[in-house]
């Protein structure tokens, strides 16, 4: 049992990786593509990557392998024959769930030390390339702007050979722009890629002189006209990958293991219980029902004592309409002040909480992944026992189908964890929340040996409703008797 479930889970684990990382590299196609990256490169990009699709492909790879191992014993009787030798269900899976349990205990220590690591080298490497320059690929036809500072227009191309260009050179500022038209000419990359050397041949150089001051009679702007038979031009184009360090990231979620996202939640939250008790405080001394200082502070607490002795709307309407107009402009500009006040102190502590939530959600995520391994093994070994179809075919299809319900659940809630909508624990744990019950479920079915998927049982049952209201229209309609007029 163990030998098969192995094989398959293998085989599954890796092409739930692979399908994983295709869509990884979808998302990040932008971020690779025209930027001449060598194969190391993308080679360590796609190592580093693996490692975090992990947290997605291991639950799926244990839901498919034990859907296909129990589908395949299901179907070629061995399941049955087992159970009328007396053996249970549970009997039989107790080796896969020793096994399971190694998993999940791996799987947390996965998270917890090689998942940082590797999420803080992937997002390095995905930054620096992110800032590496593109690869010189001047299309013809186009406004080619890969250049910073410039913009290239070609019209015809032999092989390397450009022919009538037109350069646009806003490196000064759109007002001083250059304008460059060429014959032909090359563009090439330094030895040691950190220049690009243009040179062009039988063309002319039109420059703005707007900085210069000309005679003051003189409406137009002056200009300098050049001719050449040949021009080269240095321009910096740094075409190497220039790596970001993974400093970077050290202060951030992806990069700490459980102990260091404790840690940091603890010294966060009491600077953040010390700066929303400093705003408190401010708020009462200076801020609260008119005390405006601290020098005014008796004064104030006797108005406010003299205030509830008496009828404040009766005071208000004794005013004269000038005094109202008054009280009502200053009431209406402090209202608007406090208001600025604890926005402005809502901004200052945001930051912290945001950070404090999300070291919680990646603290949830270590444990929430090793969870999720055993819930989906719960969930495929009965399924697979109650469906008796082995191979690829049925067992993917209903895998599929179940993960991609575990995952909206679970993006929904983490999503909602994250934007404060709902508490950290909530929406980190709902997913299990909602499967736990349905893997339960299906195991005591299987162990009961019920026919869950039989239609012939699911058409009984329509046709048992459909009799019942058949039988509540006739009665209804029985009692109905017809008046002669």
């Amino acid at each position: 049992m163990l030998k098969r479930f192995l094989t398959l889970f293998m085989m599954t684990f890796f092409i739930c990786i692979f399908i994983l990382l295709m869509q990884f590299l979808w998302m990040h196609v932008k971020d690779l593509v025209g930027k001449g990256i060598s194969v190391g490169v993308l080679a360590e990009f796609f190592f580093y990557a693996f490692f975090t699709m992990v947290p997605l492909g291991l639950p799926l790879a244990i839901l498919l392998a034990s859907l296909m191992t129990f589908g395949n014993l299901g179907e070629s009787f061995e399941l049955t024959a087992m159970k009328a030798a007396g053996i249970s269900l549970f009997r039989i899976m107790r080796p896969l769930v020793v096994f399971i349990a190694f998993i999940c205990v791996g799987a947390f220590f996965f998270s917890n030390t090689v998942l940082p690591m590797a999420q803080t080298k992937l997002w390095t490497l995905i930054f620096s390339l992110r800032q590496k320059s593109p690869e010189l690929d001047i299309p013809v036809g186009e406004f080619y702007s890969g250049i910073d500072g410039m913009t290239v227009y070609v019209r015809e191309r032999d092989e390397r050979l450009l022919k009538n260009l037109m350069i646009y050179d806003f490196s000064a500022g759109f007002n001083n722009a250059t304008v460059m038209t060429a014959d032909s000419g090359y563009v090439q990359l330094t030895g040691d890629n950190k220049y690009l050397l243009l040179t062009l041949f039988d063309g002319e150089t039109f420059e703005n002189l707007k900085e210069q001051k000309g005679n003051k009679n003189q409406g137009s702007i002056p200009y300098r006209r050049e001719t050449f038979r040949k021009k080269e031009i240095l321009i910096d184009f740094d075409s190497g990958l220039n790596r970001y360090d993974e400093s970077i990231l050290k202060d951030q979620h992806v990069s700490k293991d459980a102990k260091m996202l404790v840690a940091s939640i603890d010294s966060v939250n009491k600077i953040l219980d010390i700066k929303l008790e400093q705003q408190g405080q401010e708020i009462l001394r200076r801020n609260y029902l008119g005390r405006e200082s601290g020098e005014q502070r008796n004064t104030a607490a006797d108005t406010i004592a003299g205030t509830f002795a008496c009828d404040i709307d009766s005071m208000f309407f004794d005013l004269s309409q000038e005094d109202m107009e008054y009280a009502m402009s200053q009431a209406v500009a402090r209202a608007k002040e406090k208001k600025d006040q604890i926005q402005y102190n809502k901004i200052m502590v945001n930051d912290s909480i945001v950070y404090v939530r999300r070291h919680w959600i990646e603290l949830h995520r270590k444990f929430t992944l090793s969870f999720a391994c055993l819930i989906f093994f719960f969930i495929g070994a009965p399924l697979g026992a109650i469906i008796r179809k082995g191979g690829l075919g049925m067992p993917a299809v209903v895998s599929v189908m179940m993960f991609v319900v575990y995952y909206i659940i679970d993006t929904t809630g983490y999503k909602m964890a994250r934007e404060g909508l709902w508490p950290v624990a909530e929406g980190m744990w709902i997913s299990s929340a909602v499967l736990l019950p349905i893997g339960i479920f299906l195991t005591w079915k299987a162990a009961v040996d019920a026919t869950l998927f039989s239609s012939d049982q699911y058409k009984k049952v329509f046709e048992n409703i459909k009799n019942k209201i058949a039988a509540v229209v006739r009665k209804r309609t029985g009692k109905r008797q017809p008046h002669n007029s």
